[in-house]
């Protein structure tokens, strides 16, 4: 989507001089993250263009967000993180994610009288935006807000796969890869075999490793450009049925989820 230089958002011509009702470094700043729009990454040239600010002020504005966490560079490119969801649900309400997805898991959850929630990558945390609830009998009281280890957990596995396979071995190499249960994976390389298998078939479903008795699947959200965007996940204990009977039970409805939440999104984006 093309920025239109006529919106004030985005053209600082028509902005009003600083005052006390208007500090324009604020406004700055707020223009540099509006500059990605549906831009993954930008260079810095690209920001200075996008806003009309000088290269100078640029760079410090993006700088300030790495050192923030709310961006990552690479080489020349700049990309926001999901940290930016620390700034409000405003965030999440520009996605339009959180509206599309809360009445679909909501009415999955009930069908199913299981947890289902959503997540997104935030480093080598998964971040929940959204959460259905039903009365459950896992141990952990997750909530929107809640981060758990990306490496070990269904949706975790579903968003690494969503990344570049050097971007997805240094986020294994950077985490906290502990013994959480006696059957956590924690070797990089069997992960990214893992891992590997989910980018092929599409789902992940991990049993007991970030807590015994769990029991979760997941599979991807799709924005329009076919990237992953998020996960879904259904997550129960295994004390209600096997492994395998839980997949057969439960995949379909789930996999018809995301497939309603991606598609709300493309026509959403168009």
């Amino acid at each position: 989507m093309t920025m239109r230089v006529s919106d004030p958002w985005t053209d600082i011509s028509k902005w009003p001089g600083g005052s006390d009702t208007f500090v324009e470094a604020f406004a700055k700043g707020l223009a540099v993250i509006s500059a990605f729009g549906d831009h993954r990454k930008l260079t810095l040239t690209d920001v200075a263009r996008h806003t009309n600010l000088p290269r100078a002020g640029a760079r410090r504005l993006l700088y300030t967000l790495v050192t923030l966490g709310m961006a990552r560079q690479e080489g020349d490119d700049f990309m926001l993180t999901p940290r930016i969801l620390q700034l409000g649900f405003a965030y999440l309400s520009s996605l339009s994610l959180r509206e599309v997805a809360q009445p679909v898991i909501e009415t999955l959850s009930r069908k199913v009288d299981e947890v289902v929630a959503i997540s997104v990558l935030d480093g080598v945390d998964v971040l929940y935006i959204a959460r259905a609830e039903v009365t459950s009998v896992l141990r952990r009281g997750l909530i929107t807000g809640s981060r758990i280890p990306a490496f070990c957990t269904s949706m975790g596995r579903v968003l690494l796969a969503g990344l570049p396979r050097d971007e997805c071995s240094a986020v294994l190499a950077n985490s906290d890869r502990r013994q959480w249960t006696r059957t956590t994976v924690t070797d990089v390389h069997k992960l990214e075999q893992e891992i590997e298998k989910v980018r092929v078939q599409g789902w992940s479903v991990v049993t007991e490793e970030l807590e015994l008795g769990a029991f979760g699947m997941a599979v991807p959200i799709y924005g329009a450009n076919g990237s992953t965007i998020a996960a879904i996940n259904l997550s129960t204990n295994l004390a209600r049925h096997s492994p395998k009977a839980l997949f057969k039970k439960f995949m379909p409805d789930l996999k018809a989820a995301a497939d309603d939440i991606s598609q709300h999104l493309i026509a959403y984006k168009q």
